[in-house]
């Protein structure tokens, strides 16, 4: 990791200096990075980082103009170093430049905040324009890329497979999940063992399971707040349905 500018090309005219700091994990890329940018007039690198951790720690020490993001990287990833600087006290504008070519993490790293999405098969020149096009806040996305963006964005969400399940179903899913057995979860949710089976069948009937296995396995798979702690419910009063 190096906080100090490391290259620096010449000033422009009008005395404006554009500061980059480059992330990523590859010493080579960081390399060919650093000697393009010294080429160019006004551009000087301000540091390097080789993890996600780095570049959290290397912006807030240098406070550059723009940051070239790689999303692939050890520690936080790229998706992490963008959420870790939504709410810093300064955010520079983010180039991605990534072999993450497919719509996932290119619509994650946009909504994100990044400003550029570049594939490491751009041109010298489309990188130095997309630093240039950040440090003035302009986007810069290849006609291919913002076309996939839009789509992605116009597609509906994917269905929500526990949809067929109450609430109260879900609650006894999640806890399936745990590990836990019709007693323990009778005890948990304050409701009746017989309840909790009747539960049981009704979700395996719904989600076309075959036992408390496959279950598990889907709640695992499908289950956004399974990591969550389960709220106490009160008893309900008789004749209150379950």
């Amino acid at each position: 990791m190096t906080a100090g500018a490391r290259t620096a090309g010449a000033v422009t005219a009008d005395g404006v200096t554009i500061r980059v700091v480059i992330a990523d994990d590859h010493r080579v890329v960081r390399d060919g990075l650093c000697y393009l940018l010294s080429q160019e007039p006004g551009v000087e690198v301000a540091g390097e980082a080789g993890d996600g951790r780095q570049a959290v720690d290397v912006v807030a020490a240098t406070r550059p103009d723009v940051l070239l993001l790689d999303l692939y990287m050890p520690g936080l990833d790229g998706h992490a170093v963008l959420a870790a600087l939504r709410d810093a006290p300064h955010r520079p504008a983010v180039v991605v430049l990534t072999s993450a070519a497919d719509d996932e993490h290119l619509v994650r790293a946009m909504q994100a905040g990044a400003t550029s999405y570049l594939l490491k098969t751009a041109s010298a020149e489309q990188v130095i324009a997309a630093v240039r096009d950040a440090a003035a806040g302009t986007a810069s996305l290849s006609p291919e890329l913002l076309t996939r963006l839009t789509q992605a964005l116009r597609r509906p969400p994917p269905p929500d497979p526990l949809r067929p399940l109450s609430p109260r179903e879900r609650d006894v899913l999640r806890l399936i999940a745990r590990g836990h057995s019709n007693r323990q979860i009778a005890r948990d949710l304050e409701i009746g063992e017989q309840t909790v089976k009747t539960h049981v069948r009704s979700i395996l009937a719904k989600l076309g399971l075959q036992d408390r296995v496959q279950a598990a396995i889907f709640a695992l798979r499908h289950e956004p707040g399974r990591h969550q702690p389960l709220l106490r419910r009160r008893r309900p009063q008789a004749g209150t349905p379950q």
